[in-house]
């Protein structure tokens, strides 16, 4: 089997509209086929970051969450922006700083001044897509709030429970290159985390088409001048989630899942493996990927297409390869390579 990528786009989905359950095909169809087009549109204002859109797309139809690594410029904001118009869903942006406080994020209790008591005002999160960026450079506190959230999908405050928005994808930002007056993300937390994507430096050829682009008038403040419109909704990000749950997953599949999720626990230079949890991520992942790629199965490939997105942010390296300079994604793709792939 030839190794995929998620730079590179999903093959054209076979036309299966008019079986089996009608409608409900036909919907998922129209579903996936409105979801391809986002590839597109974001195309239109960002350039050379494939697999992050496909990253943020699975995170999407796995209810999953985002984090984005890349240096300052490698246009993080403008694709969050870009993927948000591309799909009629509402987004926000918070900036994270040493100063914000957990209420900035989730919401607090104020006056009303015409009730004159206390009301829930809903803060930055209630909304479909978050832009949590640098969210290394807010206190663990801060970085805390966001875990309910995250994990269940509402917030609490004073102990009442505020649902949240469906979707709601978190997409968070930090960057790898300035560690000064930044606060690590706990193990804790990056498991919350369904994929890890990284936004490289684009090549030549594709710098050359940025400044072409703004040389031409391009202003990334203004995604809708630069042709880009909303091809998808929310409801169809809903109809892909319902179809990612009736992926097919072979017995041999998942043994091999678990197979590599061990060989991860294995290895002499890693202190922490990945757990049943991210195991199980990189199931949901390679669910939707397939169902992204026309398919209603899972195959070997997509759980190796998946694997480093989704696993290597679990992963702790031992203080003594961390000297000896070893890289935790060689360790990944030395697991993999031990796990002989079902056929």
């Amino acid at each position: 089997m030839t190794d995929m990528s998620l730079d590179k786009p999903a093959p054209e989905p076979p036309d299966r509209g008019g079986r089996g359950e009608g409608g409900d095909r036909a919907d998922e169809h129209r579903a996936r086929e409105r979801l391809g087009a986002v590839r597109h549109e974001v195309a239109k204002a960002v350039v050379g970051q494939d697999a992050a859109v496909s990253g943020l797309l699975v995170a999407m139809l796995c209810g999953g969450h985002v984090l984005m690594e890349g240096v300052p410029g490698t246009a993080k904001t403008l694709l969050v922006r870009t993927l948000a118009a591309s799909l009629s869903v509402e987004t926000r942006r918070v900036q994270f700083t040493p100063d914000l406080m957990p209420g900035d994020i989730t919401g607090s209790m104020v006056i009303d001044s015409h009730a004159g008591e206390l009301s829930f005002r809903e803060g930055p999160v209630f909304t479909n897509l978050l832009l949590a960026d640098e969210i290394n450079r807010t206190p663990p506190k801060t970085q805390s709030a966001l875990l309910e959230a995250m994990e269940e999908g509402q917030v609490s405050v004073d102990g009442v429970t505020h649902p949240l928005p469906r979707p709601f994808v978190v997409a968070a930002t930090q960057n790898p290159v300035e560690y000064e007056g930044t606060y690590p993300l706990p193990e804790a937390q990056l498991d919350r985390f369904l994929l890890k994507v990284v936004l490289p430096i684009p090549d030549r050829a594709a710098e050359i088409e940025i400044l072409t682009r703004h040389a031409g008038g391009f202003d990334p403040r203004d995604v809708a001048a630069a042709g880009v419109r909303a091809v998808a909704s929310a409801a169809d990000v809903e109809a892909g989630q319902r179809a990612v749950k009736r992926v097919q997953v072979a017995p041999e599949v998942s043994a091999y899942i678990v197979d590599v999720a061990r060989a991860t626990r294995e290895s002499p230079s890693l202190s922490l493996g990945v757990s049943p949890r991210g195991a199980t991520a990189l199931l949901r992942a390679a669910r939707a990927w397939a169902w992204l790629s026309g398919r209603d199965f899972v195959t070997p490939d997509d759980v190796k297409s998946l694997a480093h997105a989704t696993l290597v942010h679990r992963l702790g390296l031992r203080p003594e390869a961390e000297l000896e300079g070893v890289d935790v994604g060689q360790v990944l793709a030395s697991a993999l390579g031990s796990v002989p792939v079902p056929r």
